[in-house]
Formats: structure tokens, sequence, C-alpha cells
């Protein structure tokens, strides 16, 4: 597997060099402890074909990614959303690869869904060429004719043959490589390499398994199940493997097709605030969104002028603690309470509490004023939490990777958004969606469910009592049998000061949380 590997490696930084992909690495303004590694890209660089010079960075590194196959695509993505960790230009560079790939073989897919789907295959009936190809999987339109339903038109999605056994070999290389860049280059250390493999590997493996991704629109419809203006597929279960997914086909326009968005009448202006407002809903209300809505993903229904969204692939999840960080941090920057904001990354644990709150305040401030007064085109929202994330460091907050993954899912939405409503003002937007929330969360009903949580902690504690107990009992018994006996009427007592103590403790616990989430 060693020797294996290291080839795949050589093999990896030729392709790299041949088409022209170290040019991202900025070599002038690489730190003196990386001085090694400017020195092999410039003797790399040596190897480049001239034509590549032509060519932007961004379609070398599509090129040369795409040639390297699926793994490499997907790394190049997962680096896009740590800047931390490459640096902020080649973190742009790398958000626009383009995932896309030549279609496998069409004979073979009449065989994968027999095998995935059994007799249920011969269901879908009159499958197209493939409408959509990518590095993991294609996409084909079918007509699924159901034994006991009526016919309906369906997206097909099946993995590519072989893409797992070659990601798993793929991904054998690149945690060589991370223990190689850890044990050579000591100042690469501090950026945790093989943790961002390991993030790769969980997020491809669970890309690699279709019927998650079906879990994942199954959820994400019951959390939108009363909204408006956000629509998305259904699964049709009965044709769901590990390498085929099969949901409704949604008709609509392209959302980057603005002239024919136009023609049909669409508006623009409302079809983007429904497009930040329905991701803020779901990362905010919900803690579960798209974490992959570039403009591929995104359609308009010409009839309502609602947004599609499809490939589920990629899903972001933040708890309740993360959600309401974030919307207090929102809020505090549409009201100038930046005060507020210092405090919020202190009280969850962000920054240390060594670190001072009026300094941390201060930064904020230098981020936050210059935003107003200025017209909404000179605002992003994304920009601005890419700033707080770059001033946390001087304050030794260690990066989140859940928050890092919103932030590059803010930065495709906002986009988006921006190309469909070049003057929209992300902040009044937004502060219908931020600002419902926190007032919820202020209110009786926040407090309810905050109390809930509180009880579900202090049962599942409750529910242990027994079993400390009964541990406890059995210690003072061994302890017992191998000390000179007490009487028995000790032992009594040791046991009801056990349970009197226990029991002081839950009533302590209980009055902890109820009294803090009365606060």
């Amino acid at each position: 597997m060693g020797l294996v590997s290291y080839f795949r490696l050589m093999r990896a930084g030729y392709v790299l060099a041949r088409e022209g992909a170290l040019s991202i690495v900025p070599v002038k303004d690489l730190p003196p402890a990386l001085a090694p590694l400017g020195l092999g890209v410039r003797l790399a660089r040596l190897i480049e074909r001239p034509s590549v010079r032509k060519t932007g960075q961004v379609e070398r590194l599509n090129t040369a990614l795409n040639r390297l196959g699926p793994t490499y695509v997907k790394f190049g993505q997962t680096l896009a959303t740590r800047p931390d960790v490459v640096g902020p230009q080649i973190a742009s560079d790398l958000s626009a690869l383009q995932d896309r790939m030549e279609p496998f073989d069409p004979a073979l897919v009449p065989a994968i869904l027999t095998t995935a789907l059994g007799e249920k295959a011969a269901e879908l009936t009159e499958l197209s060429a493939p409408v959509a190809a990518a590095s993991i999987a294609q996409v084909h339109r079918a007509r699924l004719r159901p034994k006991d339903g009526l016919p309906q038109d369906v997206a097909v999605k099946i993995l590519r043959p072989g893409v797992s056994e070659r990601f798993m070999a793929d991904i054998e290389s690149f945690y060589v490589a991370a223990r190689l860049a850890e044990g050579m280059v000591r100042s690469t250390r501090r950026l945790r390499p093989t943790e961002v493999v390991e993030t790769l590997d969980r997020s491809a493996r669970l890309e690699l398994d279709l019927r998650l991704e079906a879990a994942a629109i199954s959820e994400m419809a019951e959390n939108i199940k009363d909204d408006s203006g956000f629509v998305i597929p259904t699964v049709s279960w009965d044709h769901v493997a590990q390498n085929v997914l099969t949901t409704s086909w949604v008709a609509g326009i392209p959302i980057r097709d603005h002239a024919a968005l136009d023609a049909a009448g669409v508006d623009r202006k409302a079809l983007a605030a429904k497009l930040l407002q329905a991701f803020l809903r779901h990362a905010i209300r919900d803690g579960f969104f798209h974490a992959d809505m570039h403009p591929g993903n995104l359609f308009a229904d010409p009839r309502s002028g609602d947004v599609i969204a499809v490939d589920f692939g990629i899903m972001g999840r933040i708890n309740r603690k993360e959600r309401r960080f974030l919307a207090d941090i929102l809020y505090g920057f549409i009201s100038r309470n930046y005060r507020m904001i210092a405090e919020r990354h202190f009280e969850i644990g962000y920054v240390p509490k060594d670190q001072s709150v009026d300094d941390f305040a201060l930064a904020i401030r230098s981020i936050g004023e210059p935003l107003h007064g200025r017209t909404a085109a000179d605002i992003s929202m994304a920009r601005v939490l890419g700033q707080l994330f770059a001033i946390t460091d001087l304050f030794s907050m260690q990066t989140r990777p859940e928050l890092v993954l919103l932030q590059k899912s803010m930065v495709l939405v906002e986009g988006v958004a921006r190309a469909l409503d070049p003057e929209l003002d992300i902040w009044t937007v937004a502060e219908p969606v931020v600002g419902d929330w926190l007032r919820k969360e202020a209110g009786p009903l926040g407090r309810i469910e905050a109390l809930k949580e509180h009880f579900d902690t202090i049962a599942e504690a409750a529910g242990r009592l027994p079993v400390i107990a009964a541990e406890a009992e059995l210690a003072l018994a061994d302890y017992h049998a191998t000390k000179v006996q007490p009487p028995d009427r000790a032992m009594r007592w040791a046991k009801l000061i056990l349970m009197g103590l226990a029991g002081v403790t839950l009533l302590a616990l209980l009055w902890r949380l109820v009294s803090g989430a009365a606060l």
C-alpha cells in the first residue's frame, strides 16, 4: 500500500505541474518556514506546458484536478472551505472549481439499475442520455411507471462504476502526503493537514451512499413543509439504493440564465430575496442547510417564481447554540451592537477568556462601521463573516469547521442572489428571518424549547441514577467484605447518605438549568 500511494502522489504532482495548476501557489508570499515548498514549486513549473500559460489559474485547476479524478476535485472543493489552511486567495480560486466530467458508458446503466433495484428497475423506463455528469455521479431523466401508481417523470442519479474503489485508493495517498507534511515541515502541523484529509474522507463517504442523500432530502422536506418560495424534489424510496437515487423531476429555468428568466416574466429581485431568506431560514431556524447551492443546482419555477434546489449530496448542520450565535452576530451587525457580538464569541467559548472583550468589540467595530452609509451593492454579508473569522485569529480563536462551511455556503448564495439583483440590500432582506427567530427565541415558545432540552438532559441524568446507586452499593459491599465488618446499621446509613447526596445533586442541577433558561 505504501509504495502504491507514493507512486500515486508522484503522478499527481506531475499532472498538477504539467497543467500549470501550481501557479496558484504565491511563492513570493510564503513564510521562511515554507521556503522549501517555494523552491519545489519553481522547479515543478519548469515542466509546465507552454500553452497553459495563456489560460487563467482557475481553468488550469479545473483541467488538472478533473484529469486526476473525482477525489482530487473533491479535495480542491474541501480546501476552498479552509482559507485558514491555504490562504484567502487560493481558497477563492478553488471555490470556482467546476465538477464536470465526461459521462460513463450509457450501456452500463441497465445492468447497474437491475443489480441495485432488482425487479423495481423495470419500472424505470425511457431513460435519457445523461443530463448532467460530475466526478461522483451522473443524472438521467426517466419515466417511472409503478405497478400501483400513476406514471411520472423522474431524475435518476447513478454513482460512477468503480468510484468508491478509486476514492479509497486516492484517500490513502492523501493521508500519506499529510503525514509527510507534518513530519518534514514542522510549521504545517498548526494547519493540521491530516484533519483536512479526514474532513474530505468523511464528506466523500457520505456522498458515496445515495441513501443518505435521500434521507437528507426527506429531512429538509419535513423542515420546509409549511414554507413557501423554496421547492425541492421528492424521493421515490422504492427506487433508492446505495448507488442509485430516484427523485421527482423538477422543471425550471436555470437560475443563471437571466435572459430566460426575464423572457418568462420572473421577478429577479423577488427571486433573489426568496433565495437568501430561504437559506437563512434553513440555517438559523432548522440548523440544516443545503451546502452546495451553486448556480448549477438552482432553478426558478416560471409559474410561481419559486426557487427550486437539487443535489443534496453536501449538507451542513449546526446545533442550537451555534444557530443562536449566528443569528446574534448577524443581528448585531444590523443593529450596530458590537459589544453583543463580542460577548457572544466569549459566551460560546470561541474566544479564550484570557482575551479582552473590549478589544475584541473594538476589532468588530472596525468591520461594522464602514458598512453603514454605503450603498447595498457595496455591502457583502459573506465578506463580513470572512473578515470576522480573520480578526478572530488575532484573539486565538480556533477555526470552527461547521461555521467555515456555513460561510462558504453563504458566499455561494449571496453571489447567486447578487447576480439576480445587483442592488440587493442583504441586511434588509435578512432582518425578517433573523429578527423573527431571535424574537421567538426570547419569547415563551423559545423558552419552552430551551426548557425541553434542559429537561431531556435532566431525564437522562436521572435515568442513570439507579445504575450509579447500584454501582455505589456494590463498591460499598466490596469494601464491607474486605474490611472489618461494620454494623448493618452503618451500612444502611451509608446507603441513605449516598442516595441523599445524589438527590441533592439532581435537584441542584435542575434548579440551575431552570433558572439559567429563564434568564
